[in-house]
């Protein structure tokens, strides 16, 4: 499912104009990602987490030159369901194709 298709479903759903929806679910986003850009995780109850990782300092390899590379320490944006959407994604239909 797209982010276009998200919008037309709330919005035929709720009744509410596609625009409006669209500008609500742009700022939902913006919100989340300027927070997660500040180092701050973002809980949503019944939904799941929103969680900056923290990466450690490696070597890597560079197989096309064969040399080594050290990665700098980075953090990373991870989302963490909650248990409840995971057990109801567990229990619920699923389409085969």
């Amino acid at each position: 499912m797209t982010k276009a298709e998200i919008i037309t479903e709330i919005s035929s759903k709720t009744g509410i104009e596609k625009v409006d929806v669209q500008e609500t679910v742009e700022a939902f986003f913006k919100v989340v990602k300027s927070s997660m850009m500040g180092g701050e995780n973002v809980y949503v109850r019944g939904f799941g987490s929103f969680v900056v990782k923290k990466r450690a300092k490696k070597t890597a390899r560079n197989i096309s030159k064969n040399t080594a590379i050290i990665i700098p320490e980075h953090f990373v944006p991870s989302f963490k369901p909650a248990k409840t959407f995971v057990d109801k994604v567990r229990t619920g239909n699923k389409i085969t194709k």
